[in-house]
């Protein structure tokens, strides 16, 4: 098991002493194939999916938006507090991806509660503390149920959530979230090899930052 949790973390340390260019991660979710004529040929382009904007409000009470995400990369997740299941052990694996990358800046957290009636910023609050929650690192965000869901479905790519708290069943997938504001990379939030290349996707992702000047 420990070696199958090193590949990962090898496999970067290999790409980086070879140079930025050798690897890049995958975008996920295209949107369309755009075609441009040039002489003779045709050119084609996938234009993937980014992200929109969203107004809700975290755990502090205070409004957030993607403004407050901007220069970062983010891992998102949709959780109710109230969930016995797969949230307790999706986000003590994010609570080892804040303790992975507490003092990078560039590296926040956004988890949208799918129970907004219930989960309150207050409740959310006392929620995020169980976690070691930073402020200003690991947004828990609630709002408008329409806004969410369609936060989820739309922007996402996810099946609406069904059924009612406590046995709302939703998605467990976490979502890497570049700069740029598109999806590059899709993990189980439950699964501890998953959380592994997440982690390592998020290191390849900052080294390109650094070493790349397109960002891509």
């Amino acid at each position: 098991m420990g070696l199958i949790l090193l590949v990962p973390v090898l496999a970067f340390l290999f790409l980086k002493s070879f140079g930025s260019n050798s690897f890049a991660l995958r975008t996920y979710l295209p949107d369309r194939v755009d075609s441009t004529q040039i002489g003779e040929k045709w050119k084609r382009d996938t234009v993937f999916h980014q992200v929109a904007d969203f107004i809700l409000q975290s755990q502090s009470g205070r409004t957030t938006t993607q403004k407050d995400l901007n220069g970062s990369l983010y891992v998102a997740s949709f959780f109710y507090t109230t969930c016995a299941g797969a949230c307790p052990q999706m986000n003590n694996q994010l609570a080892r991806v804040q303790e992975k990358f507490r003092h990078e800046p560039r590296v926040k957290l956004v988890s949208y509660t799918v129970d907004p009636v219930h989960d309150s910023a207050a409740v959310l609050e006392r929620y995020s503390e169980q976690y070691g929650a930073i402020a200003g690192k690991w947004y828990f965000l609630t709002g408008n149920k329409s806004a969410i869901y369609q936060l989820a479905t739309r922007e996402f790519r996810l099946p609406p959530p069904t059924g009612e708290a406590p046995g709302l069943v939703h998605s467990q997938q976490l979502f890497l979230v570049d700069r740029d504001k598109h999806v590059r990379g899709i993990y189980d939030g439950t699964d501890t090899r998953e959380i592994e290349r997440l982690i390592t996707e998020i290191s390849i992702l900052l080294y390109t930052y650094d070493h790349n000047k397109s960002g891509t």
